[in-house]
C-alpha cells in the first residue's frame, strides 16, 4: 500500500466533489453537527496551497484544509476526512500531522486553533501540544463563526454568543513552544464526561 500525503496541485481539483460528500456523509453517519463545504471553496483552497491530500496507491484517500483568520493571526485546520475505504489505518494522525507542520512553515507566527465534538480529533490534537481552551481564547472573526451557520448546533453557538457549543475549542500557541510547556495528557474520561454534561445543559427540551 502507497501512501503520499501532499499539498494540493491542480491535479486533485478533481477530487473537490467527493471530498465534500465524504465530510458530509461521516457527519450524517456520527450524527454530529458540521458546517457544509461546496466544492468551489474546496478547489479555492487547493488553488491558494492551503490544502493537502492523502492518495494511497493513485486513489483519493484523505484530505483536510487551512484557514486563516485575522491577517494571519489565527488559522484553523477544517475538512479533516478520511475516505471509508481507508480508514482505522491511522491516516488520520498522519493527515493532521502534515497539515499541522506545513501550517507552521507557511503561518510561522499564528496561533493554530480548532473546534470539535470528536474525540479522536481531540486526542491528535493534544498529541501534538494542543490544549482545551474557552472559546474566548480563539479568532473573534465573524466569518470564522459565520461558517458554523450550516451546522445543525448553530442555534446552541448563537444562544450563547458564540462563546460555547457542544464542541470543545483547542489552541496551539508556537510561542509556548520554545518554552517547552507542560504536556495536557488527553483523558477522554474526562471529555466524554465534558460531552455529556454540555449535552445536558444544550440540548434538554
Amino acid at each position: 500500500m502507497n501512501i503520499s500525503i501532499i499539498t494540493t496541485q491542480e491535479e486533485h481539483y478533481k477530487y473537490s466533489q467527493e471530498i465534500c460528500e465524504t465530510i458530509e456523509l461521516s457527519a450524517l453517519l456520527r450524527g454530529t453537527g458540521i458546517a457544509k463545504r461546496t466544492p468551489e471553496y474546496i478547489q479555492k483552497k487547493m488553488e491558494n496551497k492551503d490544502a493537502v491530500i492523502a492518495l494511497i496507491d493513485g486513489k483519493f484517500a484523505g484530505f483536510c484544509y487551512i484557514e486563516s483568520w485575522e491577517h494571519g493571526k489565527y488559522v484553523a485546520h477544517s475538512g479533516l476526512i478520511v475516505h471509508p475505504e481507508y480508514r482505522n489505518l491511522g491516516l488520520a494522525k498522519k493527515i493532521k500531522s502534515f497539515v499541522f507542520d506545513y501550517s507552521l512553515e507557511k503561518y510561522p507566527n499564528a496561533k493554530i486553533f480548532g473546534i470539535t465534538t470528536g474525540l479522536a480529533v481531540m486526542k491528535i490534537n493534544s498529541d501534538l501540544g494542543y490544549k482545551p481552551v474557552p472559546f474566548s481564547e480563539l479568532t473573534t472573526d465573524p466569518t470564522f463563526w459565520a461558517g458554523c451557520k450550516t451546522c445543525t448546533n448553530y442555534e446552541i453557538l448563537k444562544s450563547k454568543d458564540n462563546k460555547m457549543c457542544l464542541c470543545t475549542g483547542m489552541l496551539f500557541d508556537p510561542k509556548e513552544k520554545l518554552k517547552h510547556p507542560p504536556k495536557h495528557p488527553f483523558n477522554i474520561r474526562v471529555l466524554n464526561r465534558l460531552k455529556s454534561i454540555k449535552q445536558a445543559l444544550f440540548l434538554k427540551k
